[in-house]
């Protein structure tokens, strides 16, 4: 069976999406099987009806399925992305994780690696925060927590996004930016490391 690896994220107007999708490549390069999912929508329906941006961001992902808990029980990486919300990771993947107190009681996700990604709006927005801000509860699960590591040389040559605590995209404070080619391909490196790292935890 194929090492199956969750690409877990939330995105309201879709570059945080762009990212998941080069996680994904990486996964799929390295022979895993990715499990792309979303989280809930906390957004009031009338919110989104009255945006343009965020209607267009919802169909591009209206096939990506709404994560269940007890997937995380049957993977064997994860790697979660988030858009910054004041340095922090955004109140969709929060709330998600705060309802896997179960899960932390069983210890389904010890032992299993954990990546992150982010978009943010600016250069000093809470890229490195948000990243680790979504680790502080992984680790809590006793996931192992992987990086990006500086032989993926995108990271030297990378101008705004990209960083050692997992890769990141500045998106304008318009989210009118999309991720690069530099951001899109350190996420692709993350999904390849995480995948890699998952194969030889389980003994593969």
């Amino acid at each position: 069976m194929k090492t199956r690896v969750m690409v877990l994220y939330y995105s309201m107007l879709g570059n945080t999406y762009s990212m998941a999708q080069a996680v994904v490549s990486g996964i799929e390069k390295e022979g895993g099987a990715p499990v792309l999912r979303t989280v809930q929508e906390l957004l009031p329906a009338g919110v989104i009806e009255g945006d343009d941006r965020i209607k267009k961001a919802k169909k591009l992902q209206k096939d990506v399925p709404v994560a269940k808990l007890e997937e995380l029980e049957e993977i064997d990486g994860i790697i979660v992305g988030s858009p910054t919300r004041f340095g922090n990771m955004c109140s969709q993947l929060r709330n998600f994780f705060d309802a896997t107190g179960n899960l932390w009681t069983k210890g389904s996700l010890v032992n299993k690696p954990a990546g992150f990604f982010c978009c943010t709006a600016t250069m000093h927005g809470g890229q490195e925060t948000t990243l680790i801000s979504m680790m502080f509860t992984l680790m809590h699960h006793g996931a192992v927590i992987v990086g990006v590591p500086y032989s993926v040389k995108e990271l030297m040559e990378s101008k705004s996004g990209g960083t050692p605590y997992g890769p990141s995209a500045v998106v304008g404070t318009d989210a009118s930016v999309p991720p690069n080619s530099t951001d899109l391909k350190i996420a692709e490196e993350l999904g390849r490391r995480i995948t890699v790292i998952s194969k030889k935890l389980k003994g593969k």
